[in-house]
């Protein structure tokens, strides 16, 4: 029996926006090194797999790889493999999806009720906080000047799943003009958890979003990301940690992807409980395809 596959823009506001996902059901069973190969042979930044149709726990057993890699969680994946058990193997309008993922059950609910309408919501992990880099030497990193990074805040590793150097820039030229040294910046990220880079300002190029940002994740086989739920959620943490906007929560929407011609948004809200920061990352889920492997 062949095994599907569905591929869907995740983060997306139309049709061949935000970032690309294929997903693929496994109603026969694929070797790790298979699915591997079959993630790079797509060579979106990350292919699912959802390893059963019966649900255990609760939830569906999901694993995710990049091209060149498995992660054990990844925000735009959750988003669109809910998506798809819904929509291909539910067949029903289900208000919540659980995934079992190799960093735990992550939740997905739904509001709205059309398929280009609804609005997809993941709770994620409570943030945990890093180590904290110097400017000067994310500024080298991104080829900019060290006045461009805002030092009213720091340069910090931030993980709810995985773990991101989250970069707060002081204008939107800065964060169109980084330009990553790879040399640079594999020396830095060789003695941190984060081997990614979530660089972000508070201008924007729409009016109707908050902020904008560029992630760099060329470790895991993707050179610039144009939707990153696992970073945002992060960024998420981070502005509430530190008061990015002076309280201790956040409800704002965010463009990525623009300088790649992948325009993305994403809608975060996180909110200081006093026990920890509760992380919700949205985004639309638009079907683009589906076939079967051969």
């Amino acid at each position: 029996m062949p095994n599907p596959f569905f591929i869907v823009d995740v983060f997306a506001e139309k049709k061949y926006r935000g970032n690309q996902l294929a997903v693929v059901n496994m109603r026969e069973p694929l070797t790790d090194a298979e699915m591997q190969a079959i993630a790079g042979e797509f060579h979106f930044s990350e292919t699912t797999f959802i390893l059963s149709e019966a649900q255990r726990d609760g939830g569906y057993d999901v694993r995710i790889f990049t091209p060149k890699a498995e992660v054990a969680f990844a925000g735009h994946p959750t988003l669109g493999t809910a998506y798809v058990i819904r929509h291909e193997v539910l067949r029903q309008p289900a208000p919540k999806v659980v995934l079992n993922l190799k960093v735990g059950q992550i939740a997905v609910t739904f509001s709205g009720a059309g398929s280009g309408t609804s609005l997809l919501w993941m709770r994620q992990m409570n943030p945990v906080f890093g180590k904290v880099i110097e400017p000067a030497a994310l500024a080298r990193v991104l080829g900019l000047s060290v006045a461009q990074v805002d030092d009213r805040f720091p340069v910090q590793e931030v993980s709810t799943g995985l773990p991101f150097i989250i970069a707060p820039l002081r204008t939107l030229h800065a964060v169109q003009n980084i330009t990553v040294n790879m040399e640079i910046l594999a020396g830095l990220v060789k003695n941190t958890d984060a081997k990614a880079i979530l660089v972000f300002c508070p201008q924007t190029v729409s009016r109707s979003n908050d902020l904008h940002v560029r992630v760099s994740a060329d470790y895991y086989g993707v050179p610039e990301d144009p939707a990153t739920g696992s970073a945002n959620g992060c960024l998420a943490g981070y502005m509430v940690k530190h008061r990015y906007f002076g309280k201790p929560e956040i409800d704002v929407k965010v463009e990525q992807g623009i300088e790649i011609g992948r325009p993305s948004r994403l809608h975060l809200k996180a909110r200081d409980t006093g026990a920890g920061i509760a992380v919700d990352v949205g985004g639309r889920v638009i079907p683009v395809a589906k076939g079967e492997l051969v």
